[in-house]
């Protein structure tokens, strides 16, 4: 199979303008993302809405393709750029812009769950270990997901799910495996084209999670593991947090 890496990198963000192109020691973010990614995949690409974030790309020696400023999702941007790059491919892999400790691992993980022939779409979970906090099981900008026996997601919320009605809530991480959702989705070529056509759906307002827009529609969304802890980068202090996490690796 070949798989196709899609970066969206947008210039206009609310928390943090122009993060793609901050500094995360001493290259850009999204120059980070990308050589993350370039060598594990067939191909990869910066998928942007400006001409600041393309001749970044370029100067670094990647490729990039321009896309419109219209986009309400990372999933229309790949497949706006899917369909400009053509090729091939039978799967694309949407790689979020500011996720620059994103590990060959990661990626890997994701693809494998195309073994699978069934399988329409596929992310990645990290397990909660029962040693954090209950206020990180709590936190609503960490998507939670329950899957079936076939490792197939029944649903993602920023709830808790699910709720132990007969448990203390500070005993909840030792008596039940939740599992976060990482950021990280594949398409087959075919699937994304479909999905990208699907209008809003009423779960995916609700919680202003769109993946619950394909399960609403009768998608599977295959869930593979992964124990890597990444640093995603919304505000400036994460990158804060990231130039340390660097320092520290280093």
């Amino acid at each position: 199979m070949k798989f196709l890496g899609i970066i969206p990198a947008r210039y206009a963000s609310t928390r943090f303008p122009a993060k793609p192109l901050a500094i995360l020691g001493g290259k850009t973010v999204i120059q980070r993302v990308y050589e993350q990614v370039a060598g594990v995949l067939d191909d990869a690409y910066v998928a942007t809405d400006d001409e600041r974030i393309e001749a970044a790309v370029k100067a670094f020696g990647g490729k990039v393709v321009m896309t419109s400023v219209h986009h309400k999702s990372g999933t229309d941007r790949c497949y706006e750029a899917c369909s400009k790059i053509g090729g091939d491919f039978d799967v694309v892999v949407n790689i979020q812009g500011d996720e620059p400790f994103i590990q060959p691992s990661q990626l890997n993980a994701v693809k494998a769950c195309f073994e699978d022939p069934t399988t329409q779409i596929a992310t990645l979970v990290k397990p909660f270990t029962a040693d954090e906090p209950f206020a990180v099981l709590e936190n609503v900008n960490s998507p939670k997901v329950v899957v079936n026996t076939n490792w197939n997601a029944l649903y993602f919320s920023r709830s808790i799910i699910p709720y132990q009605r007969n448990a203390e809530k500070q005993d909840w991480l030792k008596g039940h495996t939740y599992y976060k959702h990482i950021g990280l989705y594949a398409y087959r070529t075919e699937v994304l084209k479909e999905i990208t056509a699907l209008p809003q759906s009423s779960l995916e307002i609700a919680e202003s999670l769109e993946q619950l827009r394909w399960l609403e529609n009768g998608y599977k969304i295959k869930v593979g593991i992964s124990d890597v802890e990444t640093i995603g980068i919304d505000t400036p202090q994460d990158l804060e947090r990231a130039e340390e996490f660097l320092k520290n690796r280093g």
